[in-house]
């Protein structure tokens, strides 16, 4: 276990002499680190322990769990397991617009309505995923049929509707699902389009905070149509809030070097990024690009190298300053897309993954620190950003950390 407990100047002078080999470290420790600093009487008992990080650790909210259609038992343990790992989720399918209305008129809310139930009771964060999607076989039917100003009218009615009825509900929505793989609204009414879609989520919760939402970015394959398409849309006035990239699109290994890059290229814009779906082996993996392998067991090496890929990928993540969350596309295999990139097995048995996973965020990067104030009366705490128990005698007080401030000072005397 790391504990990070050095008065500023040290940790400074530490950080700067790593060598190349420690960077991640070193920009963890710049990045997602603060100073805690108790004031209280000389040679007082002090302990501060974490409860919650301010970065985001998430994973997705599969409709099986929520819709009442799966087994109660694996819905049991899931919302069991999933609050002792994650700080945040997204809905994977149930704001959908085509789960939602499949048909005119149709419209059902339950499955979305418990998923998000659930969360606020746990106070989980959630990210809505998604309120528009124009990939073209992603558009109803129905949709398709209307003439442009009755699909106008559809898009601005179902805009108003998601924000009015869920304000203040969810901390971020994507607005419009991999816009530079297709966007159908576009071709039919202009480029103007987006920018109206987003307005009139706002009319029904001026508030929201709406992201774009890609794949293939991390890679780098798409990366420079990604750069552009943001440039165009803020030149244009879109309030995006954020970038979302998503983490499918590797195979059995992913590019360090890539991954850096896009993510150094993306944070041009002064917007927080959220790696919103990741999965690792990915979408080109062999297990998921070849149909006959997609109930191929990883064997106990793959396993391991798994849980090495996920550790650095996180790392990386982690280390960078304008990525503010990652969120996993599913942890468990009975619900998860890929599963060979689940933490843990069907029947809940953890992989070497969910292991690296928990040794990360509750270890490496966790707080726990025993100490006693000195003589100054001072205990002088580097911190992981977040929320802390703060103990000093038999006095607790619970604060917040937060990277904006750098430093919080508590008097508990």
């Amino acid at each position: 276990m790391r504990i990070l407990v050095f008065s500023v100047c040290v940790l400074l002078s530490i950080a700067a002499g790593q060598t190349a080999a420690d960077d991640l470290d070193s920009a963890i420790l710049k990045n997602r680190t603060g100073v805690l600093v108790i004031r209280t009487t000389p040679g007082a008992k002090v302990s501060v322990e974490q409860l919650r990080h301010e970065f985001w650790f998430g994973a997705t909210l599969p409709n099986g769990v929520f819709s009442g259609r799966g087994k109660p038992e694996d819905a049991a343990r899931f919302k069991e397991v999933f609050p002792s790992l994650f700080n945040a989720a997204v809905v994977e399918n149930a704001l959908k617009w085509h789960q939602i209305e499949p048909e005119r008129g149709r419209i059902d809310f339950t499955t979305l309505d418990n998923a998000l139930a659930w969360a606020d009771q746990q106070g989980i964060p959630v990210r809505g995923h998604c309120i528009y999607w124009g990939i073209p076989n992603r558009v109803m039917d129905w949709l398709k049929a209307l003439d442009d100003p009755q699909l106008r009218l559809a898009l601005m009615q179902h805009g108003r509707m998601i924000g009015a009825r869920y304000r203040g509900r969810f901390a971020e929505y994507d607005l419009n699902n991999e816009m530079i793989h297709g966007n159908y609204y576009e071709q039919r009414l202009g480029a103007g389009i987006t920018k109206e879609m987003a307005m009139w989520v706002k009319e029904g919760d001026p508030e929201a905070k709406l992201f774009l939402n890609d794949y293939d970015i991390l890679t780098g394959n798409r990366l420079a149509d990604y750069v552009k398409h943001i440039r165009a849309l803020l030149d244009m006035g879109v309030p995006i809030a954020g970038i979302g990239v998503q983490g499918h699109l590797h195979g059995d290994d992913f590019d360090e070097a890539a991954l850096r890059k896009a993510l150094d290229e993306l944070a041009q814009f002064n917007l927080p990024i959220r790696i919103t779906e990741f999965n690792f082996p990915g979408q080109r993996s062999k297990y998921y690009a070849r149909p006959e392998n997609r109930k191929l067991a990883l064997t106990a090496e793959e396993e391991r190298a798994k849980a090495e890929a996920i550790r650095q990928y996180y790392r990386i993540c982690f280390a960078h300053p304008a990525v503010t969350g990652i969120l996993m596309w599913g942890f468990w295999e009975g619900a998860n897309w890929i599963p060979q990139s689940s933490l843990f097995k069907r029947d809940w048995t953890a992989t070497p993954a969910a292991e690296a996973y928990k040794d990360l965020v509750f270890k490496q990067w966790w707080t726990r620190w025993n100490g006693t104030a000195g003589a100054d009366g001072l205990a002088v705490v580097r911190a992981f950003y977040g929320r802390h128990r703060v103990t000093v005698n038999d006095k607790q007080i619970v604060i917040d950390l937060k990277r904006p401030e750098g430093s919080k000072v508590v008097d508990l005397p």
